[in-house]
């Protein structure tokens, strides 16, 4: 199966793809832009900057948003006011990297070294009263997290052990055990509602998928080399959304990089976890 690209190279680290009904259809960032892009129907995008970073975003049950940025989290409220949390930390050494939220309405972002220091990422977890917790230390590249429909497991990604993990999850995640491999370097991911999961490969130019039991039986293959997220979405939640960048690319290299891309990989995906603050 091979992607189709449906947008021109409108980001540079395109990451984070979310479908929601509450914002009419796919968000996505253009991450060390600090933007948050939306697809509308007509192909045409807008773009809105929230801050340095922005890192990963999902729904609130009120609407509006919230957003991962560079030291911590963001709040757009429902009238599409933007409003930043106190941050976690001062220094310019770290910053939030991808998120994705709970089903007890938990907000989960992790954090990653500008230069890749090994173990100086923490998965962090901001609940609905404001209060942030560290649930995770000592990950390099803190990357994909999803749940499966029954919400008793959660599938993580720390990147360069090219290993997706997976959880108990009882509320809190636990048990953290080997769920399956890749020969790439694994990042953003998606769980499907006959629980498998979709993984982008950063430098593997495809997205694959891994069944309930950690078998590798399908891949898409995406015409750019940094594969970055991907998501369900559409009205059926039956079309994978690809995102991709072109961080580290020269001029003129991979003209085609920062689109974005879809593909209809014949099941569906699981309705975005929302945030309870």
């Amino acid at each position: 199966m091979r992607a189709e690209r449906i947008t021109g190279p409108v980001a540079f680290h395109g990451e984070g793809p979310v479908w929601s009904a509450r914002w009419g259809g796919l968000r996505w960032v253009d991450m060390l832009a600090g933007d948050v892009l939306q697809l509308a129907d007509d192909g045409s995008i807008a773009r809105r900057h929230v801050g340095e970073v922005a890192a990963a975003l999902r729904p609130r049950r009120g609407g509006g948003a919230v957003i991962g940025v560079r030291r911590g989290f963001a709040l757009e409220e429902p009238d599409g006011s933007l409003r930043a949390l106190p941050e976690l930390w001062s220094g310019d050494d770290i910053r939030m990297n991808d998120g994705a939220c709970d089903p007890d309405g938990r907000f989960y972002c992790g954090t990653m070294a500008y230069d890749e220091t090994p173990g100086a990422g923490t998965l962090y977890r901001l609940d609905p009263d404001g209060s942030v917790a560290a649930v995770l230390a000592g990950v390099t590249i803190s990357n994909g997290l999803g749940w499966t429909e029954d919400c008793t497991r959660a599938y993580y990604v720390d990147t360069p052990t090219h290993e997706i993990s997976a959880f108990d999850y009882d509320g809190e995640l636990r048990n953290r055990r080997p769920f399956a491999r890749t020969d790439a370097h694994p990042d953003g991911l998606t769980v499907d509602a006959e629980g498998g999961v979709w993984v982008a490969l950063y430098d593997g130019r495809a997205v694959q998928h891994f069944d309930a039991a950690g078998r590798l039986d399908a891949q898409i293959d995406v015409p750019a080399g940094r594969v970055t997220a991907c998501t369900f979405g559409g009205d059926d939640l039956g079309r994978l959304f690809i995102t991709t960048s072109r961080e580290g690319l020269a001029a003129g290299e991979e003209p085609e990089a920062g689109s974005l891309y879809v593909a209809e990989p014949g099941v569906r995906g699981l309705p975005a976890l929302e945030f309870a603050g």
